[in-house]
């Protein structure tokens, strides 16, 4: 099931401004390599959002090879601190080369191992937790990432829509925990969530 339809998404991405080199050359390399990421259309609400709440301290759960990170690190500006999380070496390694010639290895903290272990053992509050790591883990990051959020912060997590496939009656381990984080969310009392139905569908929460 598509989200958004194939003509909507292709006039979104035609639309858009062009990036810059080094985003150009993550995106092709994303696609030849099957690596996910957010893409452009998602990567500006996400830059807008950051922007909107002044976001000095952003945690990234799930980073691969930087493309997002890149994008937080732009919107936070100099002088923030973005923690970049990824479990693979091979990717951590190239997010940095990328993180060097984007002009922003100097706000950026990479860190290799679980994201949700990493998030334990970094101290203190944030003004943005952006969570896009394995969906079976995505109600534990409820747990352990709300809490990490300032007032006035914001929770943002990607894939929450999933394909559509939250709406089927049949669900695989990772669509129901998909659903079960959606479920957590909404009936959270110290969030406002809306998820944004575009790409693959975008949860964004206000910490109140």
């Amino acid at each position: 099931m598509d989200i958004v339809t194939t003509a909507v998404d292709e006039y979104l991405h035609a639309i858009i401004p062009e990036r810059d080199a080094v985003l150009q050359e993550m995106e092709t390399l994303a696609e030849k390599r099957k690596i996910p990421i957010i893409g452009p259309v998602v990567a500006r609400i996400l830059y807008q959002l950051i922007r909107l709440v002044r976001a000095r301290t952003i945690f990234e759960m799930g980073s691969a090879i930087g493309y997002s990170t890149i994008w937080i690190a732009r919107a936070a500006g100099e002088g923030s601190v973005v923690y970049y999380t990824d479990s693979d070496a091979e990717n951590a390694r190239q997010a940095e080369q990328f993180f060097e010639r984007a002009g922003v290895r100097d706000r950026i903290r990479i860190l290799r191992g679980d994201a949700l272990e990493l998030l334990d053992k970094t101290p203190g509050e944030f003004d943005v937790i952006f969570n896009d790591v394995d969906k079976k883990d995505y109600p534990r990051v409820f747990h352990k990432a709300v809490p990490r959020v300032r007032k006035g912060g914001l929770f943002i997590t990607d894939n929450v829509l999933w394909s559509g496939r939250v709406t089927e009656q049949h669900q695989d381990e990772a669509t129901r925990a998909i659903v079960e984080f959606n479920r957590l969310i909404y009936s959270s009392p110290v969030l406002f969530p809306t998820i944004l139905p575009v790409r693959d569908g975008v949860a964004v929460c206000e910490k109140l």
